[in-house]
Parts: structure tokens; C-alpha cells; sequence
């Protein structure tokens, strides 16, 4: 079942400006999805429309089975919401802005402060429950808007860049928290620019650009899809200008130093006996050895053997890989290319 489903999905401003545009998305429920795209994309819009805070021009959006335009109160009971910049008060405890939440939701009060208790241990911020959000630190912040946002026990939870700024130690904290709530069932649509922190939490990403999704799949299946389509770029382009006699051979070589990739790997045995072994390979288009010791290989990035090769003929000839790395197409390389042919006229 799909926690969220939109169908045909628009949103048309009064000066004639399409934010979303016909937007079809399916968000299977008790996943965490990765909602990218560039600033004035039409994430915000389409998250407004899905949190009930605009109507949609046109089109349907369910959120846990419910239209937001026929049911807008049930859609807002199953969701939970956590902005970027803390909208919590800033003179209120993070106890009495945790209660207020709760009571506005319709939080029994016999469970309500247990509740928040609970959630407050969960994400560590129970030492500072009778301070003022005022005079907490960012992270701090963050953890006290995560409790609120969960108190009346959310099916689906918005996080908008719940990141950004955080030190790496509270970051990781709450990459661990963001697991730990999709284990105990909510869905989580994160919005975020860190396309590490996307590629490694989310199940299923989709890229908006324009007001319409150029991109949807799991974040591996997008990186896989972007080498398949520069494989077939490459070997178009090789091919009309290996008829073209106007064509120098340094851009020939041009083109052809893009297919490659890079290898790169230390031995714990290092000697010229092996890097002559290497430098001989078929798989090797160029190699390079740093000042550190670690040996920099160029391989073509379209052979599924290249790699597997270049390590036997290590291993044949005597060498110890104490490490290797791979250049593998990223989600950031994914994005600039969904993204890249923007008219900034029209963006929001």
C-alpha cells in the first residue's frame, strides 16, 4: 500500500506560474523517501499540497488512503512535520511546547506526558525538557521539534533538511533516529540537499525539477541509469566522429578519456616488478603513483570486468591490497543531470 499517491497533481499561481506540473508519485508506505530538486523546484509546493496547507489547481493527492481535499482533518491527524528553521516557541520549555502540540492534537491527557517523556529519552533531549527552545543549541532544537512532531504518534513525517548546520556527531545521531522510526513503522519523506545523507537513508528518491519529476527510483537504480545513459552518449558520440575526418585526435582523446573512471588502491608490498604488471594490463588506460604510495589507475567505466581484472593481475603478481576504492557515478552526478537544462525563468 502507498502511504502518499498523487495523480495528474498541479498547482497554478495567479500570475499564470505552473509550481507543480501534472506530478505523478507513488510513496509506498513504512519507507523513507528523498524528495530532491533545486531551489525553486516545486518541493515546497508540492508539500504544501500534500500537508493540506494549499489546494491543488488540478489533480488528486491521497495521504494514507485519504484525499486532501475531500478529508484535509484526517490528512492532517496521520501527519507529523519537522521544518527547517524551528517553529516551536522560542519562550516556551521544550516540555510545554511538547504538552501544547499534544493538546492540540487531541492527546489524552492521562498518556501525554508519558508519551512525551518516551519520546524525549528516544531522542535525547529529556536533560533539557524544562528549558526555554530559546536556549538551545541547533541540534537541541531539532530533537525538541522531532518530539513535538511525534506526540500524537504520526503515521507520515515531513522532515525538511532536519540536518543542516548540525555538528557530525548530532547528525549522526539523528540519521540513527530517522532509521529508528521508519523500523517502527513511519513512512519519512526527507528533504534534503546532502546527497550523501539521501543516498544513504532513503529507499526511494525522486528528483522535481520544474514542477515535474525527472527522476524516480532507488538510489542505486538512478546511479545505475545514469552510467547506462553516458555508456550510450559515449558510444554515439565515438561513433560520429570516428566518420568525421575533420575530427583532431587530441578531441577524440577528449571524448574518450570521459568514459574512464577512476581506480585507485595501496599495497602493502609495493614494487616496480607490480606496477610494470599493471602499467601492462589492457584494463589500464593510465596509471599514476602518488607521493603517499597510493597507485591511481584510469579504467574504462563501462566494462563490468575492468575492475576484477586490474585486481587479479595485482594479486598474480604478488601484490597485497591493503585498500581500493572505485569513482562509481553518485546521487549528487544524478542530480546535476536531471536538473541541468533549466529555464530560470521558469522557477518559482
Amino acid at each position: 500500500m502507498n502511504a502518499i499517491e498523487t495523480k495528474n497533481l498541479t498547482k497554478v499561481y495567479s500570475n499564470n506560474f505552473t509550481a507543480v506540473n501534472s506530478l505523478n508519485l507513488e510513496i509506498p508506505e513504512k519507507t523513507i523517501f528523498g524528495m530532491l530538486g533545486p531551489n525553486g523546484a516545486g518541493k515546497t509546493t508540492t508539500i504544501k499540497m500534500l500537508t493540506c496547507l494549499i489546494q491543488p489547481t488540478s489533480g488528486k493527492a491521497t495521504v494514507g488512503g485519504y484525499d486532501v481535499q475531500k478529508n484535509p482533518d484526517e490528512v492532517r491527524n496521520l501527519l507529523g512535520m519537522v521544518p527547517q528553521q524551528v517553529s516551536l516557541y522560542k519562550d516556551l520549555t521544550v516540555m510545554e511546547n511538547s504538552q501544547l502540540c499534544a493538546d492540540y492534537y487531541g492527546v489524552p491527557q492521562d498518556e501525554r506526558d508519558s508519551r512525551i517523556e518516551d519520546l524525549m529519552e528516544l531522542v535525547d533531549i529529556k536533560y533539557a525538557k524544562d528549558k526555554r527552545v530559546g536556549q538551545l543549541s541547533g541540534g537541541q532544537k531539532q530533537k525538541a521539534s522531532l518530539v513535538a512532531s511525534l506526540v500524537h504518534r504520526p503515521e507520515i513525517l515531513f522532515l525538511d533538511e532536519p540536518t543542516i548546520g548540525l555538528d557530525p556527531t548530532t547528525k549522526r545521531t539523528l540519521w540513527d533516529l530517522i532509521r529508528e522510526l521508519n523500523d517502527n513503522g513511519h513512512t519519512i519523506i526527507l528533504c534534503s540537499h546532502d546527497m550523501y545523507e539521501v543516498d544513504m537513508l532513503c529507499d526511494n528518491v525522486g528528483i522535481i525539477n520544474t514542477g515535474n519529476l525527472v527522476a524516480y527510483d532507488t538510489p542505486q537504480g538512478l546511479k545505475d541509469s545514469l552510467l547506462e545513459s553516458n555508456k550510450k552518449e559515449m558510444t554515439e558520440a565515438l561513433s560520429q566522429i570516428s566518420s568525421e575526418n575533420d575530427v583532431s585526435t587530441s578531441t577524440k582523446e577528449d571524448i574518450e578519456k570521459l568514459s574512464l573512471r577512476k581506480m585507485s588502491f595501496l599495497l602493502k608490498n609495493q614494487n616496480d616488478e607490480i606496477i610494470d604488471s599493471i602499467r601492462k594490463s589492457e584494463d589500464v588506460k593510465s596509471i599514476e603513483v602518488a607521493h603517499n604510495g597510493r597507485i591511481n589507475l584510469r579504467i574504462d567505466s563501462f566494462d563490468d570486468m575492468a575492475v576484477q581484472n586490474v585486481l587479479n593481475e595485482i594479486i598474480a603478481s604478488g601484490g597485497v591490497i591493503k585498500s581500493i576504492t572505485t569513482e562509481e557515478p553518485s546521487l549528487e552526478d544524478v542530480f546535476i543531470k536531471a536538473t541541468a537544462e533549466v529555464n530560470e525563468d521558469d522557477r518559482a
